[in-house]
Parts: C-alpha cells; sequence; structure tokens
C-alpha cells in the first residue's frame, strides 16, 4: 500500500514550477539524443530472453515482494520467463512419464463473487457491452453483458500479471504485464513484455519489450490504429532494461524506445494522449527502485515530458513549489478529451510517502499550476505510488477523477474533490464506454464496478474469478469448511465449499486478510489474521470478538500461527519471537529470543519498517519437544525442549543452506522427527534456483532436492505419504524426494500458489492462489 509517494512528488513538482509565473528555461531533447532509438524486433515466445522483467509488486508491506529477492542481489533478468518454459516443460514430461498426475484436475472453489485488484481497464471499440480487464495476478478477463460477468481471456501458462491494457479503434487488444503499482503485499512477479490480440482476446502473441519489467499505461493512436504508445516502468528491484516511453507505428511489430529515461532506475509510468491532436503527447517518469531494506520512491528521474511532434522531439516541464529534484515521485497526467487544451497532473511526494499536489493545465500541458486541491482531499494516505491515475469526463472538461483510497471528484477542475461513496477502496482505472451515453467501469481492488449515471452510482460484478488467495484452511471434521485470507478483501469462508457452492463465501472479519485456520477438533471456532499480526479468535455466525496481543514488538505482513498437533489449545505464533498461547489464543508468552538478524530498519516511513521477522514455524508431529522456524532474513533455527517453559533455541549453521532473504516454509515430516525440509523465496545474483533443502539428521546436514523444479521460488510443502508437494510461483509440483519433480495437473494457471492444506481423510490438496482464488485436486496417489 505504499505506492502514492512517487506518483504525487512528480506531479507536483511538474506543475508547480510552471505555476510560479517566471520565465523557465524549459529542457528540450531529442529523440536522437535520448537513445538510439534501437527497434525492439518481438522474439519468439519460446526464446529464453535475457532480461526477463520479473517485479513483485504489491501493496501494504512489499511481503511478496520482499520474499522474492535475495539479501545480497537482485531478481534475476531472466528467471520468471525460464521458469514459466520450464514449467511448460515439466507438464510435458509429467504426460510422458506420470501421466496420472497429469491428469489431476484443479477444480475452482471460488470465491467469484467477491473480486481482486483491477490494474487497467479497456472498452472493446467495435463489440457492444464488451468490456477487458487487466487483473493484479490473474491475467485478463472479458465481460460481453457490460461488466456483470466476466470470464478468463488469457493464456494459462505466461504470467498472470498485468499492469496494462489498451484497445486500438480497428479492434485490436494491447496488454503489457507487469504491475508498476510496488509496494505491499499483493503483487508477485512483474512482466514478460506486451502481447496483442486480434480476435477480441481469444488468443495472444507476444510482440516484444522483453525486459520492460512492468507498463504504467499502453495508448493508441485514435487517428491511427497502428501507432501504440507504451509507457515501461522498469524492473523494481533490477536497474536498466527496456525502460522509457516505447512506440510502434506498425500495431506492434516493432518498436522504438523515443523517450529514454535519465537514469537506470526511472521509467515511464503514465502517458496522456490529445485525442485531437495525438501528436501532443504527455508522458510521466518515474525514478524509483525497490532494495531489500527500504524502498526508494522519489529521485531526480522523475518528472513530466512534452512532445508536440508526435514524440521526435521532447520537453521537460518544469517543476517548483519548492519540491526538491529527489522528492519526486510517481505522476499521472490526463487530458481533457472534450477540451484539450485542459489537462491535469498528480504528483506524489516526499521520500517517506506523505506528499501530494494536484495541477492543471490550460495551454495544453505547456504549463502548469497547482490547484487548491488539499492532501486529505485527494485521499492518497501516505502512498501515492500506489495510485496515481487521473481521468477526465469525456463530455466535461471541468469534472475529474482521481484514483485514491475512495474514488475522488472534482467538480470545478481541481481546485476541490471529495469522495464517492459505493465502491471498494484503492481505485486503479477507469473508462467510459464511447457507444453508451453515461456508462463508465471502474476497476479497483475490489474488482469491477459498472456506472450507468456517469459515476453518481456503482454496480459490483457478480462474477469475477481474479481474487488474491494468500492462506487456506480445510476443516479436519469437515472438508467443505474452507477459509481464506484474500488481500484487500478480508478473510472469508464458505461452509459448502465443492464446485458447486463456489460463491457461498462470506466475511468474516480482517483488512488485507492473511493467515486464517479452523480450530480442528472446534470447527465453529475461527482464527484470522490481519496485516502485521492483526490477529483474531472467534466463533462462526459471529464477529471475530477477541483480538490477540502479541509480545512480539516486530510483526511481518503475514506473520504465521499455528495450532499443536496434539492440542487445538495450544497455538504457535511468530513475530520477532516465538510465541505461546495455552488457551487458544486469549494469551500469549514469548518462549524464544529474537530470532532474527535484527538489523537497521532503513525505510523512511516508519510505517512500513517490518523486516527482520519470522516467516515460518513448525512444530514435529511426532515429538512434542521439537520446533522449527525460520525468518525473512535467511536464518533457520531449532529448539528440542519445547515442552519446558523456557525452550533454548539453536541456529543450524551449514554452508549448504543459501544465504537467500526469505524461509518460506519449515516442514517437519510427520513421522520423523529428524526429517525436515525447508523452502525458500529468493533469487541471488546469477542463482536463479527453486530452494528446497531437506535434512534426515535433524540438521547437521542438507541436500538440496531443487533438482529439476522450475527455477521459481518455492511457497510452501506438505509430505504426503513417500511423496513431497511443492507450491511454487508457477504451479504445483510432486516428487518422491529424489530432485525428478512432476507438474500435479495441467489446468491450473502459472499463478503464484502461496499456501497448500493437504486433508489425509479424502486425500485432497486445497490451493490458495494468488490471482485464481482457491483451487482444490483429489489426489492420484
Amino acid at each position: 500500500m505504499t505506492k502514492t509517494l512517487k506518483l504525487l512528488i512528480v506531479v507536483a513538482l511538474a506543475f508547480s514550477m510552471s505555476s510560479t509565473g517566471l520565465g523557465l528555461a524549459f529542457r528540450s531533447r531529442p529523440v536522437s539524443t535520448i537513445a538510439s532509438a534501437s527497434s525492439v524486433a518481438a522474439p519468439a515466445v519460446e526464446e529464453e530472453d535475457e532480461g526477463l522483467e520479473v517485479e513483485p509488486n504489491s501493496p501494504g508491506a512489499d511481503w511478496l515482494i520482499n520474499q522474492r529477492t535475495g539479501r545480497h542481489g537482485t531478481i534475476s533478468a531472466n528467471a520468471y520467463r525460464r521458469a514459466l518454459q520450464q514449467s511448460v516443460r515439466a507438464e510435458q514430461r509429467t504426460i510422458d512419464n506420470a501421466p496420472e498426475l497429469a491428469a489431476a484436475e484443479w477444480s475452482l472453489m471460488g470465491p467469484t463473487n467477491i473480486g481482486g485488484r483491477v490494474n487497467d481497464v479497456a472498452v472493446d471499440p467495435i463489440l457492444a457491452d464488451t468490456v477487458y480487464a487487466a487483473t493484479a495476478g490473474g491475467g485478463v478477463w472479458k465481460s460481453t453483458d457490460a461488466g456483470i460477468n466476466w470470464s478468463y481471456s488469457w493464456p494459462d501458462d505466461i504470467t498472470q500479471t498485468m499492469g496494462a491494457i489498451a484497445t486500438a479503434p480497428d479492434g485490436t487488444l494491447y496488454a503489457g504485464t507487469g504491475e508498476s503499482n510496488p509496494g505491499g503485499g499483493s503483487i508477485t512477479y512483474g512482466g514478460t513484455g506486451i502481447y496483442r490480440s486480434r480476435d477480441h482476446g481469444e488468443t495472444w502473441q507476444f510482440i516484444g519489450l522483453p525486459q520492460s519489467g512492468a507498463f504504467g499505461r499502453i495508448m493508441v493512436d485514435p487517428l491511427n490504429p497502428q501507432r501504440v504508445l507504451a509507457a515501461a516502468a522498469g524492473n523494481l528491484y533490477k536497474r536498466g532494461g527496456q525502460r522509457g516511453l516505447f512506440l510502434s507505428e506498425d500495431g506492434g511489430d516493432t518498436w522504438n524506445r523515443v523517450l529514454a529515461p535519465e537514469n537506470d532506475t526511472t521509467g515511464a509510468v503514465d502517458i496522456a494522449l490529445d485525442e485531437q491532436n495525438p501528436n501532443n503527447i504527455l508522458v510521466a517518469m518515474w525514478d524509483h527502485h525497490r532494495l531489500p531494506s527500504h524502498r526508494v520512491y522519489t529521485g531526480t528521474g522523475s518528472g513530466v515530458w512534452r512532445s508536440t511532434d508526435g514524440g521526435l522531439t521532447w520537453t521537460e516541464i518544469p517543476l517548483a513549489h519548492g519540491l526538491a529534484d529527489a522528492d519526486v515521485g510517481r505522476i499521472g497526467v490526463a487530458f481533457a478529451p472534450s477540451s484539450p487544451s485542459r489537462a491535469y497532473a498528480i504528483v506524489a511526494s516526499k521520500p517517506d510517502g506523505t506528499g501530494v499536489g494536484l495541477f492543471r493545465s490550460d495551454d495544453g500541458g505547456a504549463s502548469f499550476t497547482k490547484t487548491a486541491a488539499s492532501v486529505s482531499s485527494l485521499s492518497q494516505s501516505s502512498y501515492g505510488w500506489w495510485f496515481g491515475r487521473l481521468y477526465v469526463d469525456p463530455d466535461t472538461a471541468d469534472r475529474l477523477w482521481i484514483t485514491g483510497l475512495n474514488l475522488q471528484r472534482s467538480t470545478d477542475g481541481g481546485a476541490s474533490a471529495s469522495s464517492v461513496s459505493g465502491p471498494h477502496s484503492d481505485q486503479h482505472a477507469m473508462a467510459w464506454d464511447p457507444k453508451v451515453a453515461n456508462r463508465v467501469y471502474l476497476g479497483n481492488d475490489g474488482g469491477m464496478y459498472t456506472s450507468a449515471t456517469d459515476g453518481n452510482a456503482w454496480t459490483h460484478a457478480v462474477k469475477e474469478g481474479w481474487t488474491q488467495s494468500y492462506s487456506v484452511d480445510v476443516g479436519e471434521l469437515t472438508p467443505g469448511h474452507v477459509v481464506t485470507g484474500l488481500q484487500d478483501n478480508g478473510c472469508i469462508k464458505n461452509w459448502s465449499a465443492t464446485a458447486s457452492g463456489i460463491d457461498k463465501w462470506t466475511s468474516f472479519g480482517c483488512g488485507d486478510g492473511l493467515e486464517t485456520l479452523i480450530n480442528p477438533t472446534h470447527e465453529q471456532t475461527l482464527y484470522a489474521c490481519s496485516q502485521y499480526g492483526g490477529c483474531s479468535v472467534g466463533a462462526d455466525g459471529l464477529p471475530l470478538g477477541v483480538p490477540m496481543t502479541f509480545t512480539s514488538p516486530r510483526k511481518g505482513w503475514w506473520t504465521p500461527i499455528i495450532f499443536d498437533p496434539a492440542d487445538s489449545l495450544t497455538m504457535y505464533f511468530g513475530g520477532n519471537t516465538v510465541e505461546r498461547s495455552l488457551n487458544g489464543g486469549v494469551a500469549w508468552t514469548a518462549i524464544s529470543p529474537d530470532l532474527t538478524r535484527n538489523e537497521t530498519q532503513l525505510d523512511p516511513n516508519s510505517g512500513y519498517r517490518i523486516r527482520h521477522v519470522i516467516t515460518a514455524i513448525a512444530r514435529s508431529a511426532s515429538d512434542a519437544s521439537t520446533m522449527w522456524a525460520g525468518t525473512d532474513d535467511g536464518l533457520v533455527w531449532k529448539t528440542t525442549n519445547l515442552v519446558g517453559a523456557s525452550p533454548t533455541w539453536t541456529q543450524i549453521q551449514s554452508s549448504a543452506l543459501p544465504d537467500t532473504q526469505w524461509v518460506t516454509r519449515v516442514t517437519v515430516d510427520p513421522t520423523d522427527v529428524d526429517t525436515v525440509y525447508v523452502t525458500y523465496s529468493g533469487y541471488r545474483n546469477g542463482e536463479d534456483g527453486a530452494h528446497v533443502f531437506k535434512t534426515t539428521d535433524a540438521g547437521t546436514t542438507w541436500t538440496d532436492i531443487s533438482g529439476d523444479l522450475p527455477d521459481a521460488p518455492a511457497n510452501d510443502l506438505v509430505v504426503v505419504g513417500d511423496r513431497l508437494i511443492v507450491a511454487t510461483d508457477v504451479g504445483v509440483f510432486v516428487s518422491d524426494g529424489d530432485g525428478e519433480w512432476f507438474k500435479l495437473g495441467s489446468n491450473l494457471p502459472a499463478v503464484p500458489v502461496i499456501e497448500m492444506r493437504y486433508h489425509q481423510p479424502t486425500n485432497t490438496l486445497t490451493l490458495a492462489t494468488f490471482g485464481h482464488g482457491v483451487q482444490r485436486t483429489t489426489l492420484p496417489f
């Protein structure tokens, strides 16, 4: 949720300089001095392109982002694309050698009645009532009934993380992969380039820019459908790549970079195009970089650039109002379609994310003046870099819409703004239907909304299956009882969780829904955690009534909490210490010292200093004295006297274990206390392994059993008899433990699987996927 800062700063700066009334010297840059204007041909989809952009982005606490980068390096540029290709090859190998595993069918358990984050929206210019949604984790979706019901319209086997989508006047669709909203706990990877569909989303073709990382906006010239502009934001963690504004004049077959960034951490994040004169272009550039220790979402590369000759030459619009260049963050820009002399910009500012300004131009973007709209009325909180979009009513230049926590509307040209009630929070995209008067679509963290009254009232979609699930638990006594925690959509439950009960989900608390649990012996008792250890316990059918108070001074975005295998009233929790409750979570006591490296917290916003916490805990089912723990800074610990009042902990030190940032799971074999598995998520420079390690001597020696797993983070591991099942960012895989892995099922999209729950009585495996909801299969072994 820490993304708005940069957007608001850049816009404020860009427009405040023009409002001073001084004769400022504008800096001009011709294309030839910006870049070599090299043509980027579209390689074959099968190629393993060097420089694949892996941009894990998320709102709130950078949880998924942090999981996927190493302490000493950045995410490998080509790792994600290669992992997707490896997953496809693993599927074929499974079909050939273990057909029973390939034949496993995943069933969507829902929810499809709640929604999830939508980053962009595009209306089909030819087909009536047809609209497309680019989702943060579930690919592209299509509605043919004006936004009420949505169907999946994207390939299963490529990245599901979308940043931008646009339609050309001839109906061609362009989709940019990779989300440009970097922040807290929601998105995983960035993208693998830009794709095109000429049949209204039925099939897609890769058309280039594989090193773009993420896209902030794609726009098509309304007078020339072959002319396409793409704002490549770049990889959040890795410098360089294909950043800046790219132009294609042949419908995406080739691309030229017409506006390059001033440094290797800056990319283009937004585009405004004068519909009456498409040669008049505004582009917002954003200098942003995420380090393992903190975010830098402002910088000297941020700013607004203008071209009046279709992108041949560019002029930087100066920024002022007392903001230093280094304080400028993300910027959003927009022209008024009915009066293109009117333009607007919003700027996120200040390194801690607390600044924002709204600016207005009445000379076609040549200069801007800061408006009187207050910071509070712009609804950006302390993360303007999470939003960064502006929309102007097609019929009225003074009617402006501002994305933010709430949807904000100005009817006086930006002088003031107020919230519009009705939609879910965290707004990201709007689009008017040119064929139907007053119809407008809205995408936010709650999914898709449609208004037939030009935004005065909103109707939520009925069917939208791109929910982002963090966690899942299944009733041990009743497997039809399922709970899951959703990104920005709370904790929900379904007591009829079957394929036919797909929409019977109801809320039982939380903000961002993280860990969710059903008491294994008393299924009417539910546990739910919001971000940063905001956990409560309650009875089914009643609100969560008892908040849990922990002793750890630091608690992560997703705090692990588990039941003791022998006693469901005994529970364990991980903050920066391990804590224990003997009364079902009512009271907690620390039973370990600080198990993390406890290094200085460096983020400029103190609200997001949540590094150095415990991320995994596991109690042995066969030995009540043994427990393990892992941390986000690469440490693994165990105790063998858990039963005592003050357990002693030993750090596992082995050169065989990777020094990566994040331990995602520790799993103790349910029948053998000495056999333990540790999974890691995170790439070091030049190291793209899946990181699954096994010990059979309680941690003295370790074996890397990653074998032929795709080079993607491993998020969870369960032991089923003599088989291991691993959940990764590109699917679920099964092994006998010898390093040879087969893909489980062939109908699960290449979506990150965050958590699994095996139910032994029914031999079923249930998944929490970060973009395709809760999925379940019956195991074929």
